[in-house]
């Protein structure tokens, strides 16, 4: 067996609108592993705001023995509190997969029947809240970002409390019915925590080249739907569709794939539909 490489995270501050990280005096010091108490991330949405993130955050690039599977995954929890945290979509995928196009043709798509949030994820910046925002996904206060200021895999799994936060807040205060949390770009080996995200959907695209699908990891085998985007470049760029269908369902175990346009809002009705038969079934068993 591989040995786990641990990464010390060190103590983060915020400045205006950047991370900056301060320096351990001693590095061997069993503190520093952990966050300074009280220091703040950064939540935008239509006024800066701040949350205090107090608690040990170490995270690991762990080295995987295998990319799992579909029917191995974790399984959505059973919960009852959808009152406390409403059910929440997490999407995921390397970046410029489309996922911020994704994001906003489901709003478009669902917010004249359905209560909507918006969460999105970025480093430093935000500019898939700026995005959203200015395409009208939804109500600018109905979409909140945050600067994770590190690893984007990290703040959707090891360490998720600010997002799971922001979606409490936004269900306290809209009690939507489904709240969209956007990851940042990441590689294929980053998937959401089930504390998180009752339903996860992994984002890949056509310009990758159709190898994708059968390079495997996390996001590509164990998400719930596996969304391919830009279909449109699919003969610009040499890839085949049947080729990355096919692949698709012998890495997920025949698990549900989508071929979509986001940009042309072309298969967003099936991708909408899986969300819902997911949400029903989680309001029904609540």
């Amino acid at each position: 067996m591989p040995k786990t490489r641990s990464v010390r995270h060190k103590k983060r501050k915020f400045y205006g609108n950047r991370f900056t990280r301060k320096r351990e005096s001693d590095a061997s010091s069993a503190s520093a592993t952990k966050l300074k108490e009280n220091s703040t991330l950064s939540v935008k949405g239509s006024k800066n705001e701040t949350h205090g993130h107090s608690h040990e955050h170490g995270h690991t690039h762990e080295h995987m023995s295998s990319p799992g599977t579909f029917i191995s995954r974790d399984l959505p929890l059973s919960r009852k509190d959808f009152q406390k945290r409403a059910f929440t979509v997490g999407i995921g995928g390397p970046v410029g997969s489309g996922k911020t196009a994704l994001v906003l043709a489901l709003s478009k798509y669902m917010r004249d029947k359905h209560n909507l949030c918006i969460v999105t994820n970025d480093i430093f910046t935000r500019e898939d809240w700026e995005f959203l925002v200015k395409n009208k996904a939804l109500s600018e206060d109905r979409i909140k970002a945050v600067e994770t200021g590190g690893c984007p895999h990290a703040a959707i799994r090891e360490d998720y409390s600010l997002n799971l936060q922001v979606v409490k807040d936004l269900t306290r205060k809209f009690n939507p019915e489904i709240v969209f949390l956007e990851s940042g770009g990441d590689n294929l080996a980053a998937n959401f925590s089930r504390d998180l995200a009752d339903y996860i959907i992994y984002v890949i695209d056509v310009a990758g080249g159709d190898k994708i699908p059968r390079k495997g990891g996390p996001g590509i085998t164990e998400s719930d739907l596996l969304v391919i985007n830009k279909i449109d470049l699919a003969e610009a760029v040499g890839a085949n569709l049947e080729v990355m269908s096919a692949d698709a369902n012998v890495m997920r175990q025949n698990g549900p794939t989508v071929l979509i346009q986001a940009k042309h809002m072309i298969g967003i009705e099936k991708v909408a539909e899986h969300i819902l038969s997911a949400y029903k079934n989680a309001s029904e068993n609540h």
